[in-house]
């Protein structure tokens, strides 16, 4: 096992690739209770054509999710959930477009819990009639999220960002599409992408290491690496597809979202860096403590605001949600603070001061570690442990040069207003 230390925090995690390609990550804290295990596959909502055996093969929207879902149902009769909570465990799962996890976290019977864990996901029970069930429950949240209206906005945004990338569709896909799910589409997707040498480990937490590696290797012994499909992404445009929409919902306060494309073909940086770059740019820009929230909360503009990153193929996306009382003035704030911009000194060096003593700070959290690494493992297929080290190299020079290459007009607009009755 491959000792890992954080550096500048005084803490190591524990890493090993076993011999059928599964990745464990395992970082120990004694002085704290509870423990965080995740157990998860780089299986998500974005991969639906693929080639196994030089036959492509091509399954519906939504399928990584659905899979999710039927992973909770085991041929014994037994219920993860119950099965979790008798020793006061919390369990869940989740989807998005790059990965699957599943996850029980609390303060008791650890090694019982991760056993039981890595036993269930690694035991699917797929049957006609438990397909057919399944596929109206999850219609029932399908059209439960159609009602909300951030959920609207983020998709519709989603829709005009992009011109052909399978991020314009819900995690969740549609109920056409999930309607025509099969339980062979269940088991093609879980025997090609739920193999160990494609999954990983992630422990945090109040447990021994030496014992939770030994129990993990036990339960997937039996599991063999496998070659994994080669997945067909489609081709994205550089430009967004729409420039500005337009869209109504069942709200009081207006809505806005804006959506910037980024093309990293020309942005000659690694990945990690850029990834703190681009963060660094948007911090100084929309930042809790930036000139912008101070104006907007001044003019009472803002009544929430909500900015993330998010990565597809080589393009960076950008994306900013509000509710506001005057979402063309807001509109105009953003578009300002884009606008001939360059960072200067004196915000460039106090974030990255705030930013080291937050990865310090965040060390002694459970949560916000897991959070951490757990970042690393689905951007990077790796733990960063040098992240202190990589902000404090960062240069106020290539931050502007990186500026200066970054299309800020290429933006998507998606303004909501309430249904006129």
């Amino acid at each position: 096992m491959k000792e890992i230390k954080l550096k500048k925090l005084d803490v190591s995690c524990f890493l090993e690739e076993l011999d059928n390609g599964l990745t464990v990550v395992l970082l120990p804290f004694l002085n704290k209770k509870n423990y965080f295990i995740s157990y998860g596959t780089y299986f998500g909502a974005d991969i639906t054509k693929f080639i196994v055996d030089k036959e492509e093969k091509e399954v519906p929207f939504g399928i990584a999710h659905f899979l999710e879902h039927k992973m909770f149902e085991q041929a014994d009769g037994t219920d993860p959930f119950t099965f979790f909570s008798e020793s006061g465990t919390g369990s869940n799962a989740s989807t998005s477009y790059e990965f699957t996890h599943y996850v029980c976290y609390g303060n008791k019977e650890f090694n019982k819990n991760l056993r039981y864990l890595l036993k269930f996901v690694n035991e699917p029970y797929f049957t006609k009639e438990n397909v057919e069930k399944e596929k109206g429950i999850i219609a029932e949240e399908l059209k439960m999220y159609e009602d909300i209206p951030d959920f609207q906005l983020e998709m519709r945004l989603r829709q005009n960002l992009f011109h052909n990338s399978p991020r314009s569709v819900d995690i969740g896909g549609s109920v056409k599409e999930i309607k025509k799910i099969t339980k062979d589409d269940l088991y093609l997707c879980y025997d090609n992408f739920y193999t160990p040498n494609n999954m990983f480990v992630l422990i945090v937490g109040n447990f021994d290491v030496d014992e939770a590696l030994k129990i993990i290797k036990e339960e997937v012994a039996s599991l063999k690496s496998k070659k994994l499909p080669s997945v067909k992404l489609p081709k994205e445009e550089a430009t967004v597809r729409v420039k500005e929409d337009k869209i109504y919902g069942n709200i009081k306060v207006d809505k806005l979202g804006v959506g910037l494309k980024v093309s990293r073909d020309n942005l000659k940086m690694d990945d990690i860096m850029l990834d703190l770059y681009l963060n660094m740019i948007t911090t100084i820009l929309f930042g809790t403590a930036s000139e912008f929230r101070e104006r907007v909360r001044n003019d009472k503009l803002l009544n929430n605001f909500y900015t993330e990153w998010e990565t597809y193929k080589n393009y960076r996306l950008f994306y900013i949600m509000a509710s506001t009382m005057d979402k063309e003035k807001l509109l105009e704030e953003i578009k300002y603070e884009f606008s001939d911009l360059v960072i200067s000194e004196e915000a460039f060096e106090r974030t990255k001061k705030v930013w080291i003593a937050n990865e310090v700070k965040m060390i002694d959290n459970v949560d916000a570690t897991v959070s951490n690494l757990f970042d690393d493992l689905i951007k990077y297929r790796k733990v960063i442990p040098n992240k202190v080290e990589l902000i404090k190299k960062m240069s106020l020079d290539e931050i502007n040069k990186l500026v200066k290459k970054i299309d800020f007009t290429n933006i998507s607009v998606v303004f909501m207003e309430g249904k006129v009755e």
